[in-house]
C-alpha cells in the first residue's frame, strides 16, 4: 500500500500530475494522473525521484544531488516512464512550509504543446520566408516593368515634339497617358510590397509646412478647376511654419485622396481642412478632413475601403480604374506616423476622409499668428452660400433650374474639347453629364448614353448629333 505519512492531498482527480517526496528522495504519493501519465500502477511510491528525473536528481548517499531551483518559479524538465520512454513537462517543485524535508512536485505534461510550438514555428518560418521571396519577386518585377515603360515613355515624348497629324498625336498621348498610369501601379504595388513584409522605413527630416500644402494644391488645382469644381484649402494657424515628418509620404497619402475626390467627384466642390488637435512636449497631432460632393459609398461597403486589392464594387473598377491599393497603402501609412485614418460618407451626398499624424517641432519654432485660409473660386455653384446642402440636392434632381444649368454649362465644355479633340476631358464631363441624368425620362438617359459611347470611340459626327439632341431636350 503506498503510504501519504501525515499528508492527505484531495488531489488524485486533478489533471497535472502531483509527487511527493522526502529528502532522501523516496516518493511517498503519487495522484492518479502521475501513475498515468508514467506508466505505473501501484508501484511508484518507493521509488527515488530520480527514476522519474534523471536528469535533474541523481542519488547521493542517502539523499540526492540536484541543481533544481526549488520554489515557485516554473522549469522545463524531462520524465522517464516506467518503460524508460520521457516526454517533456512543465515543473514546479517547492519545499513544505512546516516541514522542509518534504517535497511536493507538480508537473504538466507538455508534449502536445511543445509539438505544436514546433508546428507553428514551421509555418511561421515557411510564413517568413514566403514573405521573403514574394518581396522579392515584387522588387524584381516592378523593375523590370519600369525599365520598358520608361523606354516607351521616353521614345513617345520625343515623337510628340515633332510634327504630327492629330490622330497620331491622339494615340501618342494615349500611350503616354497609359505609361504614366503604370508607373503609379508600379509604385503602389512596391509600396504594398515593402508595408506588407515591414521592410518601410519611414524617413522623417524638418521641412516648411505650408509649402509642402502649396506643392499639393498645384498638383491637383488644374484638374479640379477644369472639371468645374470648387476648391478650398484651410489651415489651422496654430501650425507652426515648419515640422519634422516624412514629407513625402505625407504628399502621397493627401495625392491619393485627392485623387479619389476628383475621380468620383462630378460637379460641387472639394473641401481640405488642416488642424492642430494635440501637442505632447514637442510632438503635435495634425488632423487632415478631405470633404467632397461625390458619388458617396454606402456605410455596408465602407468597410472594403483599405482592404488590399479591394473596390466597393467590380463596377468602381471599370468605371474609374485603379488598383484598390490606394488607400490601403495610405492606411498603413497613416498607423505608422502614430494615427489612424476613417471615413464618413453617404451614398450621392459625398465622403470626407480624415487622418491624423504625430509630427516633430523644432523647439526654436514659433507658432504663426496668421489666418491661413487659401480659397480656390472656381465658377459653378456658390459654393459658400448657406442653403448648399438644397443647392447640390437640386443640382442633381433632373429638371430643376440648377439641375439644367449644370447641364448646359457640361455640355458646353464637352463640345468644346470635342472641337479641340481632347476626348480625354471630354470623357470627363461626359461622366458628370451621365450622372445629371440619372433621374432623366428614358429617351434622354437614352440619349446620353449614345453621346457617351459615340465619345468613347472618337466618333465627331454622332458626338455632334448627341449634342444637339440633348440641347433639344433642355
Amino acid at each position: 500500500m503506498e503510504q501519504r505519512g501525515e499528508h492527505n492531498f484531495p488531489v488524485d482527480d486533478a489533471l497535472e500530475m502531483v509527487i511527493m517526496f522526502d529528502s532522501a528522495g523516496k516518493i511517498s504519493y503519487a495522484n492518479e494522473t502521475a501513475k498515468k501519465k508514467l506508466e505505473y500502477k501501484r508501484d511508484l511510491c518507493g521509488r527515488h525521484i530520480s527514476d522519474i528525473f534523471p536528469n535533474t536528481f541523481r542519488v547521493s548517499g542517502k539523499g540526492f544531488e540536484t541543481d533544481y531551483p526549488f520554489g515557485n518559479s516554473q522549469q522545463n524538465l524531462v520524465a522517464y516512464r516506467k518503460n524508460r520512454t520521457c516526454f517533456p513537462v512543465e515543473t514546479r517543485i517547492e519545499t513544505e512550509k512546516d516541514n522542509p524535508d518534504k517535497y511536493i512536485c507538480m508537473a504538466n505534461d507538455i508534449l502536445e504543446k511543445e509539438h505544436l510550438s514546433r508546428e507553428v514555428e514551421q509555418v511561421r518560418k515557411e510564413a517568413q520566408q514566403a514573405l521573403k521571396v514574394k518581396s522579392e519577386f515584387v522588387a524584381n518585377v516592378t523593375h523590370e516593368l519600369r525599365t520598358p515603360v520608361n523606354g516607351v515613355q521616353g521614345n513617345v515624348r520625343e515623337l510628340l515634339s515633332g510634327e504630327l497629324d492629330h490622330g497620331t498625336r491622339k494615340s501618342l498621348q494615349l500611350i503616354e497617358r497609359c505609361c504614366e498610369d503604370m508607373h503609379k501601379i508600379i509604385n503602389n504595388i512596391l509600396d504594398f510590397s515593402k508595408l506588407e513584409a515591414g521592410k518601410f522605413t519611414l524617413e522623417p527630416r524638418e521641412f516648411h509646412f505650408r509649402n509642402m500644402l502649396d506643392y499639393v494644391k498645384a498638383n491637383h488645382i488644374n484638374k479640379i478647376t477644369e472639371k468645374g469644381l470648387g476648391f478650398f484649402m484651410t489651415v489651422s494657424p496654430q501650425i507652426p511654419e515648419c515640422v519634422i515628418g516624412d514629407e513625402l509620404r505625407i504628399v502621397q497619402i493627401l495625392n491619393n485622396l485627392l485623387s479619389n475626390a476628383l475621380k468620383f467627384t462630378s460637379f460641387g466642390k472639394i473641401n481640405v481642412q488642416i488642424l492642430k488637435t494635440a501637442q505632447v512636449n514637442d510632438r503635435i497631432e495634425l488632423f487632415f478632413i478631405v470633404s467632397d460632393t461625390g458619388i458617396g459609398i454606402d456605410p455596408a461597403d465602407r468597410d472594403k475601403l483599405f482592404q488590399s486589392f479591394s473596390q466597393v464594387d467590380a463596377s468602381i473598377s471599370r468605371k474609374y480604374g485603379g488598383t484598390g491599393l490606394g488607400l490601403n497603402i495610405c492606411k498603413q501609412l497613416v498607423e505608422l506616423m502614430g494615427g489612424r485614418i476613417e471615413v464618413d460618407s453617404e451614398k450621392n451626398k459625398g465622403s470626407t476622409f480624415s487622418f491624423s499624424i504625430w509630427t516633430g517641432i523644432s523647439k526654436e519654432d514659433g507658432m504663426t499668428q496668421k489666418n491661413d485660409i487659401l480659397p480656390v473660386m472656381t465658377s459653378g455653384i456658390d459654393q459658400t452660400s448657406d442653403g448648399e446642402d438644397e443647392k447640390m440636392e437640386n443640382v442633381r434632381k433632373y429638371g430643376t433650374p440648377e439641375n439644367k444649368e449644370s447641364l448646359k454649362r457640361n455640355l458646353s465644355k464637352l463640345i468644346l474639347c470635342v472641337e479641340m479633340e481632347n476626348w480625354e476631358k471630354a470623357e470627363m464631363f461626359m461622366e458628370t453629364i451621365r450622372q445629371l441624368t440619372e433621374e432623366a425620362p428614358p429617351e434622354i438617359k437614352r440619349t446620353s448614353l449614345r453621346l457617351k459611347m459615340a465619345i468613347q470611340k472618337g466618333n465627331y459626327d454622332k458626338v455632334t448629333a448627341g449634342y444637339n439632341e440633348l440641347e433639344q431636350y433642355l
